[in-house]
């Protein structure tokens, strides 16, 4: 039986400009964020080594970029951009993403969203003659005129 493995960040505070409301796209405002990102098995675990895990210092440091950088407006879409950044670029089989802006209302400590995302299966490159392959059936041949 396979196991599952993850690391978590818990609480990552930072400053944003998002929203829909006029009062929001012009200041930045904070948000919390948590994540876990798993893979099967970490072979840190084994080897002692961070390049054999998901480093979550190298991971905050991205999010941190995230916020300075998205055009996003929904926090649907930041945390979107969060599971993407994980699976994409530092392996994650599967995540789990919590964005929250606290103290959006008086009457509740923070509003937010979770979404749980899991990598697509491994697609295989493309063969390089594909393209010309495409184009051949399409009736177009490379470099004729």
């Amino acid at each position: 039986m396979p196991t599952k493995d993850s690391i978590f960040i818990e609480q990552l505070r930072g400053e944003t400009v998002i929203g829909i409301d006029d009062s929001e796209l012009h200041r930045p405002q904070p948000l919390l964020i948590d994540l876990q990102a798993g893979v099967e098995r970490l072979q840190a675990c084994d080897s002692d080594r961070i390049g054999d895990t998901i480093d979550y210092g190298l991971v905050r440091q991205r999010l941190r970029r995230l916020m300075r950088e998205h055009r996003v407006q929904l926090l649907e879409a930041f945390a979107e951009a969060v599971a993407t950044i994980l699976i994409d670029e530092f392996g994650a089989a599967w995540v789990r993403v919590k964005v929250a802006k606290p103290h959006k209302f008086d009457d509740v400590s923070a509003v937010g969203v979770q979404i749980e995302r899991r990598a697509g299966p491994a697609r295989a490159p493309a063969h390089p003659g594909a393209a010309v392959l495409s184009l051949i059936g399409s009736g177009m041949v490379p470099g004729a005129r």
